[in-house]
């Protein structure tokens, strides 16, 4: 009776770091809720570039299958203006995503989860030669996500490669991101996340490399989260008029 007493309190535990904590806005972490459930949710990005500037709006569908398994399209518009250039909207890259979580440890009040993550994009989009956003051309994402979460805090790990075959976006791309519940955990869900957010995008073909930084603000109730978001370069060494200056996200999730 005692063992079972623990097993439950260590559910509930778990349960509540998983919704307390939130998906990070621009990195991605492998914690994955029950099985048989969907979740909508948007993020549009609003960058802006020594280019022009890109509104990308992306309607997501999440479906898991099980309680380590992830299936997801994203069916996303984009609104677009380069300088000197051409202006206008259509349809942008659509994706299909899939996680598989392979490793697990849970302990009281804290979780370690590691999951295998691809992201196939189809070259559905105008090639406006955007990264992540539209480029026109086939591309396939392979990676790894770990996180380590407690009740206090959590930190996302994502490193993986970007194949273009066809084009000269490949990248090695390493994320880093840090979590933290302002709320105590409850029931309902009811709290207050920030985030601190780095991403490292290489790109080999075209010996690029910019360093990001975003911060961010979520808010989190009963199943229905919102979240805001700013990133800027900390390093921005590309070619000249391709600089990114921010970007500026906004999004909302709902699990059902």
């Amino acid at each position: 009776m005692k063992n079972t007493y623990v097993i439950l309190v260590a559910i509930l535990l778990l349960s509540l770091i998983a919704q307390a904590q939130g998906p990070p806005i621009t990195a991605d972490k492998p914690i994955m809720l029950g099985g048989g459930s969907f979740t909508t949710k948007t993020l549009t990005e609003i960058r802006k570039t020594e280019r022009g500037t890109f509104v990308y709006v992306p309607l997501m569908l999440h479906y898991l299958p099980s309680s380590n398994s992830l299936v997801a399209v994203h069916l996303p518009y984009i609104n677009y203006d380069i300088e000197n250039g051409a202006s206008g909207s259509s349809l942008a890259d659509i994706k299909i995503l899939g996680k598989y979580q392979f490793f697990r440890k849970d302990a009281t009040g804290k979780t370690f989860r590691i999951v295998a993550k691809t992201l196939q994009n189809l070259p559905t989009g105008e090639e406006l030669d955007v990264m992540e956003l539209s480029t026109g051309k086939y591309s396939g994402y392979y990676g790894i996500v770990a996180g380590y979460e407690t009740l206090k805090y959590g930190i996302s790990n994502e490193v993986g490669y970007n194949w273009m075959p066809d084009g000269t976006l490949d990248e090695f791309r390493y994320k880093l991101g840090f979590g933290l519940p302002l709320l105590k955990p409850q029931y309902p869900n009811k709290q207050i996340n920030l985030y601190f957010e780095y991403t490292n995008s290489w790109l080999v073909e075209r010996d690029w490399y910019q360093l990001l930084y975003a911060q961010g603000i979520q808010y989190a109730r009963k199943n229905i989260t919102f979240d805001l978001a700013v990133q800027v370069p900390l390093v921005n060494d590309v070619d000249a008029g391709r600089e990114l200056r921010h970007s500026i996200f906004l999004g909302t999730r709902f699990t059902f």
